[in-house]
């Protein structure tokens, strides 16, 4: 099932024992389209300070509450590594995180999740894949990164910035980013939902990240491998259809007819 990246935005953090804070951003992983971090803004607790929360972490989520729970205490998120939010997050930063909570690093190994297709739920870790059935499937989680994004930059960006880009088609402007959907088990992002209303009036669409080619930052513009009139013939984006996995695979299943991907 997928979930909108506004609605996590504005839910609460819970410990074992108590409040940590509310959600701030997201961090995802632009290589690999997957949510890293919950950022937590931990108010008055913690004087304002902000902390990562990775979902390996993350043990329940209460969407009518807009309430998340995690499986750890206040005081290991009081000690965990600070980090400074005018910065990127460096990989040494990540590296310091994860050996702070002893979880098994996402960037040493073949799958999303290194050596898992799913982060850890609750704590308890998921086995590492193994036979067919396990493997992931290409649309989903057949993800294997090369030896320099194990080693070097994160790539880790934020759902809130990346929210109002333009985006464009192999042949002109479609609009902008209005948010992100994630998938709820992998926390990978499997749509960008693109609100074209400077072009087409009153519709939604979204881009399934795999033919996303290129994203340019610093014009703060997103590059789809597809051309205008496969956006415009698209089904629209129907937001109470995102817990139905037949609705992601009849999007899925368009543009596989109609596009390309590099993925």
């Amino acid at each position: 099932m997928l979930y909108d990246s506004r609605d996590l935005s504005s839910c609460a953090l819970r410990a074992t024992d108590g409040d940590i804070g509310r959600v701030s951003d997201l961090y995802f992983d632009d290589d690999s389209w997957t949510v890293r971090y919950l950022v937590v803004d931990t108010g008055g607790w913690l004087g304002g300070r902000k902390v990562l929360i990775s979902p390996m972490q993350v043990r329940a989520i209460e969407w009518r509450a807009a309430e998340i729970t995690v499986e750890l205490t206040r005081e290991q998120v009081e000690q965990s590594p600070d980090y400074d939010t005018e910065k990127p997050v460096s990989r040494q930063h990540e590296t310091d995180v994860y050996g702070y909570y002893g979880m098994p690093s996402y960037w040493t190994g073949p799958y999303l999740w290194g050596a898992m297709a799913y982060p850890a739920w609750g704590g308890a870790a998921i086995p590492p894949i193994s036979g067919a059935r396990a493997t992931p499937s290409k649309d989903e989680f057949a993800y294997r990164r090369d030896a320099a994004s194990e080693k070097g930059d994160p790539h880790l960006r934020s759902v809130d910035e990346v929210s109002g880009y333009h985006v464009e088609a192999t042949d002109g402007s479609i609009g902008h980013i209005e948010t992100l959907l994630i998938d709820d088990a992998s926390w990978s992002i499997r749509a960008v939902v693109i609100d074209t209303k400077n072009w087409l009036p009153g519709k939604h669409v979204f881009i399934p990240p795999r033919w996303i080619e290129s994203v340019n930052w610093d014009e703060r513009k997103v590059y789809a491998g597809v051309a205008r009139d496969t956006v415009r013939d698209s089904p629209e984006y129907e937001p109470s259809q995102t817990r139905s996995s037949d609705y992601e695979e009849r999007i899925y299943g368009y543009f596989r007819e109609r596009g390309h991907a590099h993925h």
